[in-house]
């Protein structure tokens, strides 16, 4: 599977000839090659936005929805491509694959329903003989950069909404899962879109971000990864005044008080916190139980997780596959390390063997280890007591990350509570972390990001206000 750069419509080399062999996660063989772009490609890719934004952002919101409801079509048709892909290249379990390849789908048709609805508001005014309103335009070229984890649901969101507001788009997949947005490129192309409107940029984000990010025509960067990462774009933004939405880290927090279900509880936080083993930033790798239910909460989720199947990724019900890079488990590693020495309790798991590691619990984890607030990015949970909700909602704000939370409770008002107080930007009541809807504004705050995305949220980011008045009778003026 070779793959070429993505520009302008185009499948064309990279101008310097580098090229990326991938390693499929499946098997360990060869899987693909791609062409890796350059500052030129870039400049390339950007250039033909340019020059195709005017007549795209004047195009009838029909033809915009037609495309993207071809394009929802072929992604539907070719769900065992995509499957096959993500199970190669990113190292997704089939259940996840399977997930992910019908999201798209929806994610896909909700941005062909939002063509019609860029829409502005009319105002009242005190102004005698005035008609006041506003409306939202394309803002124009919008550079999107996504993650290894769920490639095609970040990507293809981001590239389907940006397209609905009227904007050209390219998109700088992780340099992880390259095949992943370039496969988003044929879709998209077959489905119709015009040369220009749409570019896939392979490559290194050192050889790439300031090439786009830094370009006048870019007017927007929405970027899904780590926060370091996301900071380095935001203050790049700033300097120029550019647009910026992030989304990025979590150490999320699982809430279970003690009037709550405790076996519903237990298989709702084992999805929060294995799912793609954990290397998701929704994922629920915090849970803080209150004082009555912590032991048996402990055995009981240390036995769902001992229980989960961890195995080849070709096999249908494994459920923890291989980490993205071997490297990751070191780190994790280290933790686990220092949080043990600190008199934290390894219940399960804890090993590794090359990128393979074991769904990991580890109980009576406190603040003043490592591993309570730093993200592992791996199938590894911590467990913290709690002696009432008010130290539990301590415990859970004691973070710099703010994407999503769970509370588990049948107490309406300590469901309320919860629900206003958590610092996060989602929050579930009886529902796991890793949650997400098309049409949702999904987001965080703190160091989890700024912005939100999904349905007219998404619209919003990538569309400029305009206000505008009609004097239809003459005005009189002081002077």
């Amino acid at each position: 599977m070779d793959k070429e750069l993505f520009i302008g419509g185009e499948w064309v080399p990279s101008e310097s000839g580098q090229t990326m062999v991938i390693t499929s996660l499946v098997n360990g063989k060869p899987y693909g090659r791609v062409s890796l772009g350059s500052r030129a490609d870039a400049v390339k890719a950007v250039n033909a936005a340019e020059a195709a934004v005017k007549a795209w952002g004047r195009t009838a919101p029909s033809e915009r929805e037609d495309i993207l409801l071809k394009a929802a079509d072929i992604l539907a048709r070719k769900r065992d491509d995509i499957v096959d892909v993500l199970q190669n290249e990113a190292g997704s379990t089939f259940g996840k694959a399977m997930f992910e390849a019908g999201f798209i789908v929806n994610i896909v048709r909700a941005a062909a329903g939002e063509c019609r609805r860029v829409c502005g508001t009319t105002y009242a005014t005190d102004i005698p003989g005035a008609f006041s309103y506003s409306l939202r335009r394309p803002l124009g070229v919008v550079v999107g950069i996504s993650p290894f984890n769920f490639p095609i649901v970040l990507g293809g969101k981001k590239l389907a909404f940006a397209l609905a507001a009227g904007n050209c788009f390219i998109l700088k997949p992780s340099e992880l899962t390259p095949l992943c947005g370039l496969l988003l490129g044929e879709i998209f192309q077959e489905a119709g879109v015009p040369p220009g409107v749409l570019s896939i940029l392979p490559g290194k984000g050192a050889e790439l971000g300031d090439a786009l990010i830094g370009h006048p025509a870019v007017k927007l960067v929405t970027f899904t990864g780590s926060t370091v990462i996301g900071k380095r774009i935001a203050q790049t933004c700033a300097v120029k005044l550019k647009k910026v939405t992030l989304e990025l880290g979590g150490k999320n927090p699982i809430i279970i008080l003690k009037d709550a279900d405790m076996d519903y509880a237990v298989q709702a936080s084992a999805f929060s916190a294995f799912i793609h083993q954990g290397q998701v930033c929704m994922a629920g790798s915090r849970i803080i139980v209150e004082n009555e239910l912590y032991e048996d909460f402990c055995g009981k989720f240390s036995d769902k997780a001992a229980a989960l199947k961890v195995g080849p990724l070709e096999e249908k019900d494994t459920v923890i596959g291989p980490l993205i890079r071997s490297a990751q488990c070191d780190m994790i590693g280290e933790l686990i390390v220092d949080a043990v020495s600190r008199g934290a309790k390894l219940l399960t798991g804890g090993g590794w063997e090359g990128n393979m590691f074991e769904p990991t619990v580890i109980a009576d984890v406190t603040p003043e280890m490592k591993i309570f607030h730093e993200e592992c990015f791996g199938p590894v949970v911590i467990i913290a007591k709690a002696d009432s909700p008010e130290q539990a909602l301590d415990l859970a704000n004691n973070t710099e990350y703010g994407l999503s939370a769970a509370v588990f409770t049948n107490d309406l008002k300590q469901a309320s509570f919860f629900s206003e107080n958590i610092e996060a930007g989602m929050v579930h009541v009886n529902g796991p972390t890793v949650r997400d809807e098309a049409h949702i504004p999904f987001g965080g705050i703190k160091n989890s990001g700024l912005g939100r995305e999904g349905g007219r949220y998404s619209i919003e980011e990538m569309t400029e206000l305009k206000w505008v008045t009609i004097q239809n009778e003459k005005a009189h003026f002081p002077f």
